[in-house]
């Protein structure tokens, strides 16, 4: 056996060890153990020569969250009735700066899923650039079908113990799934009663009381602007490609927009009932019609398919409508192996994955051996947290950027961050995305933490 052989054999056999002691630690939490094996898969023949890194066992500590809090969150309903969910804050890791990362209401939450996202979140954030550290939260409490004060009650709830570990210098939550604006307002209003501090301790704030310009549009802006990287580093140009588009909340429907703004032609958008395909390609005026809908009416994007004679609607997912490129853009796991398989029969030459982790560790495998461009969300989608650092910066400075200089320094930032993963994933013709940004978060973390000892 050759020594590049015999180093591969034992690189795999690390891993494997590894990933046999996480699964022990974790049991009951595929979310979180699927995530670190894609971190871990890249790391490893990374580290292989550099002893330091195994001597400190940064991968073992980075695989533990630095704190994990969990509450109950009790509330009345409009009928009086006592209601009781559960919370959570995932306080990942804080080497490079105070915890950042979203708070997500919706039935499915469990500390398995927040685990996984706050893990995403720690590397995500090493690639902005900016000194933010990992952390995720939420509850699983279904906002849909509840009432504006329903919903007040529960933040407020949420938020009485919540407050006691986060602040402007510790942990800065924003939203996710479940939680936009109208949930940040109710949360942040409760926290400044509680401490009788004005300080920029949530971002995702409303424009009046300290938010920042571009943090609605910055995730789907900046999942197009990598898309555009990807494929001008190799020699191609997004504009005249047929886009997929899962999912119709923030982040999909300002892809479609960027996309539109690009030159790009998005033909589909979906929710949870199935979706919707334009098959001429949807128009501004459309996505501004179905913003509406996801937004103010909360209604479902089958409605769009009875407004639009072009549109129609189909039950499941629109991964196999004939496209050039694919944006998942609405929750973890929502593409398999199967449908990747179809979706590189289409002809779908890029991936750039907007929400976290849609793509099951078998379709990225797919992807991967097709030579499918592939851009992984915590690249990919790192540009609404950029923003949400951003925002923090605004708030401690006491200032406000205009657009313009925010929608710059969001492709400027995206743009830093392609050029990161080229560095560290280039492979001939073909750059791995997916090594390139696992090892460009990974260092700047991990020498952090060789900076601090055993911490």
């Amino acid at each position: 056996m050759s020594k590049a052989h015999e180093s591969d054999a034992k690189t795999k056999e690390y891993l494997e060890r590894y990933m046999e002691g996480v699964q022990k630690r974790n049991p009951g939490e595929p979310e979180f153990v699927q995530a670190v094996y894609e971190v871990a898969s890249s790391i490893f023949p990374y580290i292989a020569d550099k002893p330091m890194y195994h001597e400190m066992q940064i991968l073992e500590r980075m695989a533990e969250p630095e704190r994990v809090i969990s509450f109950r969150v009790p509330w009345t309903d409009d009928k009086g009735n006592i209601r009781t969910n559960r919370g959570w804050r995932v306080q990942f890791n804080s080497a490079i700066g105070p915890y950042k990362g979203g708070i997500r209401f919706h039935p499915s939450v469990n500390q398995s899923i927040l685990k996984f996202l706050g893990f995403e979140q720690t590397f995500k954030n090493s690639l902005t650039g900016l000194p933010m550290g990992g952390g995720k939260g939420g509850a699983n409490f279904n906002p849909k079908g509840k009432s504006d004060n329903e919903v007040m009650r529960f933040c407020q709830s949420f938020v009485t113990e919540l407050y006691r570990h986060i602040g402007a210098d510790t942990d800065v939550p924003a939203g996710d799934i479940g939680v936009g604006g109208r949930e940040i307002g109710f949360m942040f209003g409760q926290y400044k009663r509680i401490t009788n501090e004005f300080v920029g301790v949530l971002t995702g704030k409303g424009m009046e009381f300290g938010g920042s310009k571009m943090r609605t549009e910055a995730t789907g802006y900046g999942a197009v602007f990598f898309l555009r990287n990807m494929l001008a580093q190799h020699k191609d140009a997004i504009d005249g490609k047929k886009v997929l588009i899962s999912g119709s909340g923030n982040v999909a429907t300002h892809a479609a927009e960027k996309c539109l703004q690009l030159g790009a032609t998005p033909i589909t958008l979906s929710d949870s009932g199935g979706f919707v395909h334009c098959a001429d390609g949807f128009t501004q005026e459309q996505v501004d019609w179905i913003k509406e809908l996801k937004g103010a009416r909360r209604g479902r994007i089958s409605e769009a398919a009875d407004e639009f004679n072009n549109v129609t609607f189909h039950e499941g997912r629109p991964w196999g409508i004939e496209a050039d490129c694919a944006i998942p853009s609405a929750t973890q796991n929502e593409v398999n192996a199967e449908e990747a398989a179809v979706m590189i029969k289409n002809g779908v030459m890029a991936v750039a994955e907007a929400a976290n982790m849609p793509c099951e560790q078998g379709a990225v495998d797919s992807f991967m051996e097709a030579g499918t461009l592939f851009g992984p969300a915590k690249a990919v989608n790192a540009g609404g947290v950029g923003v949400s650092g951003l925002e923090m910066s605004q708030n401690s400075a006491r200032i406000s950027w205009d657009e313009d200089h925010l929608r710059k320094l969001l492709e400027d930032m995206m743009r830093d961050i392609h050029d990161s993963c080229v560095q560290y994933g280039g492979d001939g013709d073909k750059v791995n995305y997916l090594q390139g940004s696992n090892i460009a978060g990974f260092v700047k973390v991990a020498d952090a933490m060789l900076s601090y000892g055993h911490v």
